[in-house]
């Protein structure tokens, strides 16, 4: 037979053939493989295609109020853009000055990528303060960008006998039970911190001072105007048609320089010996968990959005005055403004 006149030379040269076409053919099959495998995450990856599906901008707040104003206007302009390629909607959550959405948001959604939301200073005030408090803040979140700011303004009835804020600074010296100082909020929050601030950096004790809550800005001016508060602690963007009307006097602004428009001639606390500034701004977050490529998307995004002919329209819309921080700026603003917070709470004996 032909087999038998083959020598054992010829054997194993054959042999050593027939192993190396079956490791070769192995060989491209498991590259295949291991090809098809690695090609998978780049084809399925989140990260690379984001935002796969809708956006949630949540206001924690009802319909018509600052939160939602900046929600809206924010979904507005990054879908007018065309910036995102994905449609944006706005929800509602009211309750307890966004500690109950917070509650939420901190826990069930805290790796929910394509839910954001919108807050200012109470995120901070609600998370220090110790009665009506929110075990949850900022440190719970992901800052992605702070857009607007706004300040506090101490108003008076046009008529006042007060003219200046040392006028009203005396009168609480002498007896602050004599001077109902309001606010549209309840105490501990923004509009009192604000109220009490120039009397606290005056050495007046800031518990002695007369604070009388209202729900919101606007029955908080009614009153003033009626006669049954003397000072109102107010933004100073919700001011200036009063001011106009010649109805109201705005004796101080915690800014750092004086505003522009109707408040133009009115001076800062500073200007006036108290040193004193509080910023009312306005920004929004993702959760706690966001991944790297997300927080980078939304981090060019709303640079370019903030940048944009459209959001400048909805800033002169809304009175509002641009302030854009990037992420890591507004992190860090966060923990600076935290630590003032906490300082003023703890005078009042509010603090946790």
């Amino acid at each position: 037979m032909i087999l038998k006149t083959l020598s054992s030379k010829s054997w194993k040269i054959a042999l050593t053939g027939v192993l190396a076409l079956g490791l070769t053919a192995c060989g491209a099959g498991g590259s295949a493989s291991k090809s098809n495998d690695e090609a998978k995450p780049a084809a399925s990856g989140k990260s690379s295609s984001y935002p796969e599906k809708p956006i949630v901008i949540v206001a924690p707040s009802g319909a018509g109020g600052g939160w939602d104003k900046t929600a809206r206007s924010i979904a507005k302009t990054l879908a007018e853009s065309k910036a995102v390629g994905q449609p944006l909607t706005v929800e509602n959550k009211p309750g307890g000055g966004g500690a109950v959405f917070m509650a939420e948001y901190a826990t069930k959604d805290k790796k929910d990528n394509y839910k954001l939301f919108v807050n200012s200073p109470p995120i901070l005030i609600n998370n220090l303060k110790k009665e009506g408090n929110s075990p949850y803040g900022y440190k719970d979140t992901t800052p992605l960008a702070q857009l607007t700011q706004d300040y506090g303004a101490i108003v008076v009835s046009a008529n006042s006998k007060f003219k200046d804020m040392q006028s009203v600074i005396e009168a609480l010296k002498t007896d602050p039970t004599k001077v109902t100082v309001a606010g549209g909020s309840a105490p501990g929050s923004m509009d009192h911190l604000i109220a009490v601030l120039p009397a606290y950096k005056s050495g007046i004790d800031p518990k002695k001072v007369k604070y009388v809550s209202y729900d919101g800005g606007g029955e908080a001016m009614t009153s003033l105007l009626g006669g049954n508060a003397d000072v109102i602690a107010t933004d100073a963007s919700s001011v200036g048609e009063y001011v106009k009307a010649g109805k109201v006097r705005v004796l101080a602004v915690t800014a750092l320089s004086r505003l522009s428009g109707e408040l133009k001639d009115v001076p800062t606390l500073k200007e006036q010996g108290i040193d004193a500034e509080f910023k009312i701004w306005r920004g929004i977050f993702g959760p706690k968990e966001m991944g790297k490529d997300e927080l980078a998307f939304w981090d060019a995004k709303l640079k370019e959005m903030s940048d944009s002919e459209v959001w400048k329209k909805e800033l002169q819309a809304n009175v509002w005055e641009k302030d854009y921080k990037n992420a890591a700026d507004f992190k860090a603003f966060l923990a600076q403004q935290e630590s003032q917070v906490k300082d003023m709470l703890t005078a009042l004996g509010m603090a946790k």
